[in-house]
């Protein structure tokens, strides 16, 4: 099946870090993070303009929708999960027993109205330009199911060294984690798979590895359950048995992807310094 129609097209440009795009129905927008500028920018493909929507957001990265059209998203800064709902901004989540979270990095909310997100250490580092210097207060980095029904914040997945962009499948019976640390840290760049199970993670396996210069940050999922990814510079998307379908190279590293347009058509590709569009005849899993 032909999965690409078009090519590569470049949006915008003009970010640091671009990360964390999610598709805005309600203004028909794409909504991302400029995370060392420490703001939050919003593309319209009707008029081609992007504008700021927010400054001084405290480093946000990762974002979803919720089921009533907020956006929950990532801070790094104030190292939590948060809610924006039209512009008021307040806290989801944001300590673990006690202690603060890391950073949180990429986030989903699950079929069942629970907040699924990963907490690696990138805004908390020394000399980051993505958040505040600080310490692992949990002494780990792991992946967290929040239940906003009872308050309950649980680690689902604690066998990763950095876990950072995930997914689930189109019937959520599986979770899809990339580990970041990469070889530096003595771990190939590698996107697991998880079964999940009444809100619980069974033990993990390798969804595919991939090179020393193509790391998996951040993805999504369509419809048919294909994974769509960054990786390096360029998207790949792999089947759900973890054979390659397409390799498209971006112009420069790619940090995330989410698809969006007035159809459901497009994806749109966070990539170092710019937005980019990619046209493609499937759409996100629901």
């Amino acid at each position: 099946m032909e999965l690409i129609t078009g090519a590569v097209v470049k949006v915008f440009e003009g970010t640091i870090w671009a990360e964390g795009p999610v598709w805005i129905p309600q203004s028909q927008t794409v909504r991302w993070s400029d995370i060392p500028n420490n703001r939050i920018l919003e593309y319209s493909p009707e008029t081609g303009q992007t504008r700021e929507y927010a400054t001084a957001v405290e480093y946000t990265n990762g974002r979803t929708l919720d089921a009533d059209g907020s956006v929950v998203q990532c801070s790094h800064g104030r190292r939590r999960v948060e809610r924006d709902h039209d512009g008021v901004v307040s806290p989801i989540v944001e300590a673990f027993g006690g202690r603060r979270l890391n950073s949180p990095n990429d986030v989903v909310v699950a079929k069942d109205g629970t907040v699924w997100f990963t907490d690696p250490p990138y805004g908390i580092l020394p000399g980051t330009v993505e958040g505040h210097e600080g310490e692992l207060e949990y002494g780990a980095c792991y992946v967290f199911r929040f239940d906003p029904s009872t308050r309950e914040l649980t680690p689902v997945v604690t066998d990763l060294v950095y876990p950072n962009g995930l997914a689930f499948s189109p019937d959520g019976s599986l979770l899809y984690v990339a580990d970041t640390a990469g070889p530096a840290r003595g771990v190939p760049y590698r996107i697991w798979v998880y079964p999940v199970e009444q809100g619980k993670c069974g033990p993990g396996w390798t969804f595919v590895e991939l090179e020393e210069d193509k790391p998996s940050d951040g993805f999504r999922v369509d419809v048919e359950g294909r994974v769509w990814t960054s990786a390096g510079a360029s998207v790949r998307v792999y089947a759900p048995d973890g054979a390659l379908l397409a390799d498209v190279g971006i112009p420069e590293k790619v940090s995330n992807v989410c698809f969006g347009g007035p159809d459901g058509h497009d994806l749109y590709i966070t990539a170092t310094s710019s937005l980019y569009r990619l046209r493609t005849t499937t759409t996100a899993a629901a």
